[in-house]
């Protein structure tokens, strides 16, 4: 069995270029493969690997400048979810494009016991702050969809329609969640900048929810995208019921899958109609090769053509 570490600390690097190669190194030298970013705000990933290597690579993190607690999800799965190993730096551990904006400021966690009550409440403005192909797989009752396709649309969303979701209220309170907490508490930090007080976020995201609140008692509908190879999550962390689609690695329900334009490896209803014949022949052969390979007991790992 594989354990899965999905992680995050927001802190102050001065240097995150030296940091990455000590790190770097460590996760090369227990097997992990997986993404680690780090950037001046702090660092944020997932990786898989033994359990005995989860444990030590966190305990180096936790050595770094302000990590002594960062979020750490860990889960499992039956096959290594990861096909490399990437250590990078960047300028935002997770991307908003916010110019100026203090992660350290953010809202009040709240801890998935008490997350029921608070998003219950018809007062409360209720905002899933991820993709709009994440919330398609499963999202909470209620809450409200920015329809956006990348985390450095939501500022934009948010200020177009400020006026309409704050209507009504004299207080407004929001509560933001994501699938492992990072994307929410910075929204939660550039709501507070945009001078909204009551902000709230879901402590450790959906992942932690899923985890911790029975089936009996939950408000989440659908599955939890997650972005690796086991594709989406169930209550208790379970494996899901989507796929990838190789061409445009959007989620597959097993609906899309009885579509007529879902083909293995080379189309999915999200793609179908905007990929040239050049293109779905690429993708035609590397499925193909993907299949030999499995049938030899190894894995191919395929070069998708749009990454150019």
């Amino acid at each position: 069995m594989i354990t899965v570490a999905a992680l995050y600390c927001f802190t102050r690097f001065e240097n995150p270029a030296a940091i990455r190669d000590g790190l770097e190194a460590l996760c090369k030298a227990e097997a992990l493969r997986g993404t680690l970013l780090l950037a001046p705000e702090g660092i944020n990933g997932t990786i898989a690997g033994s359990a005995q290597a989860i444990t030590t690579v966190l305990a180096h993190i936790r050595t770094l400048p302000g990590c002594g607690a960062p979020e750490v999800k860990l889960s499992s799965a039956a096959t290594m979810p990861f096909h490399r190993l990437k250590i990078r730096t960047k300028a935002e551990i997770v991307t908003m494009g916010a110019p100026g904006l203090n992660p350290a400021e953010v809202g009040t966690h709240i801890d998935p016991a008490d997350w029921n009550a608070l998003i219950a409440d018809p007062q409360t403005i209720l905002i899933d702050t991820r993709n709009d192909y994440e919330v398609a797989v499963g999202t909470f009752a209620r809450a409200l969809n920015p329809k956006t396709t990348s985390f450095r649309d939501f500022p934009a969303w948010f200020r177009a329609n400020r006026t309409t979701l704050l209507a009504g209220h004299n207080a407004p309170k929001i509560a933001m969640f994501c699938t492992g907490g990072i994307r929410c508490e910075k929204a939660t930090a550039f709501l507070k900048s945009e001078g909204i007080e009551e902000v709230y976020h879901l402590k450790g995201g959906i992942l932690n929810y899923l985890e911790s609140v029975s089936v009996s008692k939950s408000r989440w509908q659908g599955e939890c995208f997650v972005f690796d190879e086991r594709v989406s999550l169930r209550h208790g962390l379970a494996p899901g019921t989507h796929s990838l689609c190789r061409a445009c690695r959007m989620p597959v329900s097993p609906a899309d899958m009885e579509q007529p334009d879902y083909v293995p490896g080379v189309a999915c209803p999200a793609c179908a109609s905007s990929r040239t014949e050049a293109q779905r022949a690429s993708y035609a052969e590397r499925h193909r090769q993907t299949t030999l390979a499995a049938a030899r007991g190894q894995t191919h790992i395929g070069r998708n053509p749009d990454d150019d």
